[in-house]
């Protein structure tokens, strides 16, 4: 194996999040618990779902949950859908797809430590907001998936939903 091959396997330890836009809002996760970014489907609309829940896809043989960021950030639905991407991430043991306005890239701090976010009152911890960080001179906020209700929230309805049908069949 050739030496640009090598490091191109290598991951970057530095860039350690990954960045998408809501809106005109720039947000990042961890991207340890990004396991693939993928191009919008067809979903499955499921009945009594959350608002936020757009739906269910097949996504190789698993059943995902993909939440919509628009609509759980109380934004219309985008007139541009060309960008639109979906970030697969794992939470509390299950896959779940975040629909996002575009993905912007893999980056790192650059040495520099979160930001504490901002306290804005009720609701400061469903937002799950863990800091801020400043990317090409934009203020990009870092969530945490595991404390974002968003997320977890869907899930946990989900796994009802099939533990249901299980027993009903």
């Amino acid at each position: 194996m050739s030496d640009v091959a090598a490091s191109r396997q290598r991951p970057d330890p530095q860039k350690s999040l990954v960045g998408f836009v809501v809106g005109d809002v720039s947000y990042a996760v961890a991207i340890r618990s990004v396991k693939e970014i993928v191009n919008p489907v067809p979903l499955t609309e499921l009945p009594h779902a959350p608002a936020v829940v757009a739906g269910v896809m097949d996504h190789r043989g698993e059943v995902v949950p993909v939440v919509d960021l628009r609509t759980r950030f109380g934004l219309p639905p985008s007139s541009d859908a060309r960008r639109a991407k979906w970030i697969l991430i794992e939470v509390e043991g299950r896959r779940v797809g975040l629909a996002v306005d575009r993905v912007t890239g893999v980056f790192g701090m650059g040495g520099a430590e979160l930001k504490p976010p901002p306290t804005l009152g009720e609701g400061d911890e469903e937002r799950a907001i863990v800091g801020v960080t400043q990317v090409d001179g934009k203020l990009t906020f870092v969530l945490d998936v595991t404390r974002f209700d968003v997320v977890t929230q869907p899930l946990r309805l989900f796994g009802s939903m099939v533990e249901a049908s299980r027993e009903l069949a």
